[in-house]
């Protein structure tokens, strides 16, 4: 696959807007569709922008979803003072609703799902947040897309310049060149992120969940 159409969730966050900027960048993605709950504010001869307040009901734009063949996954929430109800809802209910939903509009559509190290595949652990996304990575991988990945970066390095990062980013950027020399598993760029799922969509890869050594390396 050499021209990708790419649906993008999660683009007013950190990761998703990072990942935005690469495809904008890529010439192997030709086209973006962003769905939003509030604009953007960028425009760009790639891109078209939805805005939608409820991805627990895409009913309204569905026609408007029709015709990509990969959708880069980065919506998501901190689990930090959530309850796991709450969570479970917004991290695997409402993550199924939109997979559920683009596969049977577009089944021949790669999926990347952007988990996070430590996920708990068995969804037994201690973690509350760990069960909660091996569930849902597990439940994403057995949909009838054409291709399903789930990618699990640790530490995430922001793109610089683009408005999205957190804060806390500036006080620890400096540990990145350590930490990636001591554990390079746990530390990739989000440029690197960006890359690995293009590379995804296009090639695929013989792993379904993917560590950050493997992100650190299709994203080169």
């Amino acid at each position: 696959m050499t021209d990708i159409k790419a649906i993008i969730t999660g683009a007013t966050g950190m990761v998703g807007e990072g990942v935005l900027h690469v495809c904008l960048q890529d010439p192997r993605v030709s086209a973006v569709l962003v769905i939003n709950r509030k604009p953007l504010g960028i425009q760009h001869p790639k891109l078209r922008e939805v805005i939608h307040a409820d991805f627990f009901d895409l009913s309204a734009i569905e026609s408007l979803l029709r015709g990509y063949n990969a959708c880069f996954f980065c919506l998501g929430v901190s689990s930090v003072g959530m309850k796991e109800p709450d969570y479970y809802r917004v991290t695997h209910t409402l993550t199924l609703n939109v997979a559920t939903s683009l596969v049977r509009l577009n089944p021949d559509m790669t999926f990347c799902y952007i988990s996070g190290a430590g996920t708990d595949s068995s969804e037994k652990g201690r973690s509350m947040w760990a069960r909660v996304k091996g569930k849902t990575e597990n439940d994403l991988l057995q949909l009838p897309f054409r291709r399903a990945f789930a990618l699990r970066p640790g530490f995430i390095k922001p793109i610089p310049g683009l408005q999205n990062a957190h804060s806390f980013y500036n006080y620890i950027n400096w540990l990145f060149p350590l930490g990636r020399a001591l554990y390079p598993s746990g530390f990739c760029t989000l440029t690197e992120l960006g890359r690995a799922m293009i590379h995804l969509a296009e090639e695929g890869y013989d792993k379904k969940i993917l560590s950050g050594k493997d992100i650190i390396a299709l994203g080169k």
